[in-house]
């Protein structure tokens, strides 16, 4: 009898072999790394039946050899289709181009092997196995598998890597951090440093070559399942890996002895991919914009102050770049504690976000790959597939020539004033609780609209757009439900990680059904969500205005309400609550008595702000959009919150967002602001903040494509790499990336090489003054008029 055994999906392989397919899958178990080998798993599409003969045909003349099955599956479009099978992947890539070339419709054909293999048996992470066992040097080795999905949270092991190379790429070190060794591998000779006997945390090595091979034999040793770094992938991993060509070495560094493969996203992107067999490699960046986070500044230094209140002192790219070729060559062990130390803290950043839990639940919940970035819409189509399978139908192939734009989230027209008292009440997950509520989903459109229009009032839910939906026959819907039971335990449990993964997977399911990246797409879908949700916030807003109140701005899911008097804490939160019951249970009687369907409607009491600030369009007197800011007591202490103001925008100087929290501290606080304006001006214009005057500003696109609108960040730019040519130095600026300047009297200059007399002039008409238009109005009082005298004075 054999037994079973237990693991989690760290990498997904399929190849051919042998003339067949192999699909290859590392699992990590409790007793350790397993490599799991199912042979013969045959590759799979399906061609409608009425194209069977012609595309039988076509493979016969191609000299393709496929197998044809019967499978009781049909379209969308309802006509039946036949299963084609393969033996080796290659085979089914062919297949496909012929099929598609000569007119016959192949679907799902771009189902990779070992996702199906996964998906068609719900392993989502979890996985129990048995199979014919084998020892193998450093890891189990099963054939004959046999799998199916299990629940199992894995511990696994992690180490941050990070190299320091010269500006052409030549290795001087690598770091590595990790619970069962720390150590920096650096070329040198140690007696040339002091102390060196007692550094026994760095490993020399003679050369470049010789460094290499002392990071495979670290990697055999240490075997870690994840690998953490900044940029590691693109940077690391690339030059790793181009250096090892170079020097002819197979760079052995996956499990079981496996080189790495690399691929380039395509042709015009600089990004690319790297497999390891084995090991999963996780880029801090992409993986916390997969979490949803966001910066200012994507570099280590910004992100680590700001999550953690420490980083590195080098910021500029040619210090940075002369300081470690100086260190290098003069002072290697300080080189191997500034390498150390950017392990550490990308460590640290993955720690303090709990990043890695956050991807492990991911991947439980959707069973999508650990490393894969993004990747909502390869989540859906995992959690989809199979039960549509189940249910008798193909998925539909992309579609995007026939893509129609649906309606965005309602965003309402704001009245622009600064109010006392003011609640926000936002919807609980309002896409999701509309598909719930309203049976949203892909095949319940298919079968709403296959419904007779005398049955389809009965049977069917109306939709948008023509959209009609099932009652019964649907997926969605439960799903959610089930996702939103799990978040409401994870919040509860305090799993923050497990919590944020489904927040973003439930959101994750509207924006995936109205991407023609997608292949369940219909306008018809996406549309009777949003358009759903106009309806709700219109309504809402009827029956929070008939209660006495004043709605003042609404925005995708939330409602700003002015009380039209100050309240206390007490009394707001009072009537919040009251709101929340009413609208609760007016939507609760509302979809039962016209729909007689069960509202997942559920609006939240969520800010109370003791004073508001609606501001209007720049120039104009009408309400701005996405723009406002409010005093709120958050822990005990009163703060202001901005939204979308220049405070929180990168595109402003820290001149104007200093100005700005201190202008609106003093408003909302019923302060006097005259002086405080004038003064601040005087100080501006005699050069006491010029260390807040820096734009910052990111270059989109390479430096020579800016041709007709030359705006002042590219001028820069170009001085900058100007004035970098003269120097001798590498150009800086010509591939895009971030440049930091000033307006000066003789135009936009680099921060890093300014020469001429910054334009005060400039800042107060550019910077400081339009934020204090944004709020003097509202209190009687203009900007011109207050600085008139001042002005007289210079």
């Amino acid at each position: 009898m054999q037994s079973y055994s237990t693991g989690f999906v760290l990498t997904r392989q399929s190849r051919d072999y042998q003339g067949q397919t192999e699909v290859i899958l590392w699992v990590k178990t409790e007793q350790g790394p397993v490599r799991l080998v199912v042979a013969g798993d045959k590759p799979v599409c399906f061609v409608p039946e009425e194209q069977q003969q012609q595309a039988e045909q076509l493979l016969a003349q191609a000299q393709i050899s496929a197998t044809w099955r019967q499978v009781g599956l049909k379209t969308y479009q309802h006509k039946p289709v036949v299963a084609c099978y393969n033996q080796t992947v290659r085979d089914a890539h062919q297949v496909s181009q012929v099929l598609a070339t000569n007119g016959v419709t192949c679907f799902e054909s771009d189902i990779r092997l070992a996702d199906r293999f996964l998906m068609e048996r719900f392993i989502r992470g979890g996985i129990v196995f048995t199979g014919d066992s084998i020892q193998k040097q450093g890891y189990v080795e099963y054939r004959n598998v046999k799998a199916k999905a299990a629940e199992f949270q894995p511990q696994l092991s992690m180490v941050s890597l990070d190299i320091e190379c010269s500006e052409k790429g030549i290795l001087y070190s690598v770091g590595l951090h990790s619970d069962a060794d720390s150590r920096v591998i650096m070329v040198g000779d140690p007696t040339s440093v002091k102390e060196a006997e007692q550094q026994t945390w760095i490993q020399w090595v003679s050369d470049e070559k010789s460094l290499l091979l002392a990071l495979e034999a670290w990697f055999q040793r240490y075997d870690p399942d994840i690998i953490i770094g900044w940029s590691v992938i693109d940077f690391d991993f690339r030059l790793l890996l181009k250096r090892a060509e170079w020097h002819k070495l197979p760079f052995r560094i996956g499990r079981g002895n496996q080189t790495p493969h690399w691929r380039q996203s395509n042709k015009n992107s600089h990004q690319g991919f790297i497999t390891i067999p084995g090991r999963v490699v996780l880029d801090g960046i992409d993986t916390l914009k997969t979490a949803t986070y966001n910066f200012r500044s994507w570099s280590l230094e910004s992100v680590s102050q700001e999550l953690l209140g420490e980083g590195k002192a080098i910021h500029n790219v040619h210090d940075r770049m002369a300081e470690i070729n100086h260190m290098f060559r003069h002072d290697k062990l300080s080189l191997a504690h500034y390498n150390l130390q950017d392990c550490k803290l990308v460590t640290r950043i993955f720690e303090h976000t709990h990043l890695l839990d956050f991807v492990i639940e991911r991947s439980r919940l959707t069973g999508v790959e650990l490393d894969r970035v993004g990747g909502s819409v390869a989540a859906f189509t995992n959690l989809y597939l199979p039960q549509l399978h189940r249910a008798g139908y193909v998925a539909p192939n992309l579609d995007s020539d026939n893509w129609i734009a649906s309606p965005g989230g309602y965003v309402m027209d704001s009245k622009p004033g600064l109010y006392e008292s003011v609640l926000v009440l936002d919807f609980k997950s309002l896409y999701p609780s509309i598909i719930r509520s309203f049976r949203i989903d892909p095949m319940g459109l298919v079968e709403g609209l296959l419904l007779e229009e005398g049955k389809a009032d009965n049977q069917a839910i109306a939709g948008f757009r023509g959209g009609r939906f099932h009652r019964e026959k649907h997926f969605l819907p439960k799903m959610i439900e089930e996702l939103w039971q799990a978040r409401d335990q994870a919040k509860r449990d305090g799993e923050k990680a497990f919590s944020q993964a489904i927040k973003i997977i439930m959101n994750s399911f509207y924006g995936v059904l109205g991407s023609s990246g997608c292949r369940f797409f219909d306008h018809r879908l996406a549309s009777s969500i949003t358009m759903r949700g106009h309806e709700i916030m219109k309504m809402t807003r009827e029956l929070i205005e008939s209660q006495g109140y004043e709605v003042i701005y609404g925005d995708t899911d939330s409602t700003f309400v002015s009380l039209k008097q100050a309240h206390t804490a007490e009394d707001a939160d009072e009537v919040g609550q009251q709101l929340v019951e009413y609208i609760n249970g007016w939507w609760q009687k509302h979809l039962d008595d016209e729909y007689g369907l069960v509202s997942a409607l559920e609006i939240e009491y969520e800010t109370h702000y003791h004073k508001f600030l609606m501001p209007t369009i720049r120039g104009q007197e009408t309400g701005s959009k996405k723009r406002y800011a409010g005093l709120i007591d958050r822990n005990g202490q009163q703060q202001i919150v901005f939204k979308g103001l220049e405070t929180v925008r990168t595109d402003w100087t820290p001149l104007a967002q200093e100005f700005q929290q201190t202008l609106y501290h003093k408003v909302f606080h019923n302060e006097d602001v005259e002086d405080y304006i004038r003064d601040y001006v005087e100080r501006a214009q005699q050069g006491e903040f010029d260390d807040k005057l820096v734009y910052r500003k990111r270059l989109r696109r390479k430096l020579v494509e800016y041709q007709k609108n030359v705006p002042p960040h590219v001028r820069a730019a170009r001085l900058a790499d100007e004035i970098n040519a003269q120097l001798g130095r590498p150009l800086q600026y010509q591939h895009g990336g971030w440049i930091e300047y000033l307006i000066t009297l003789n135009g936009p200059e680099p921060a890093e090489s300014r020469k001429s007399t910054i334009d005060y002039q400039h800042y107060i008409d550019k910077q400081i003054k339009p934020v204090a238009e944004g709020i003097l109005p509202f209190i009687g009082k203009d900007f011109e008029e207050l600085i008139a005298p001042q002005m007289g004075l210079f």
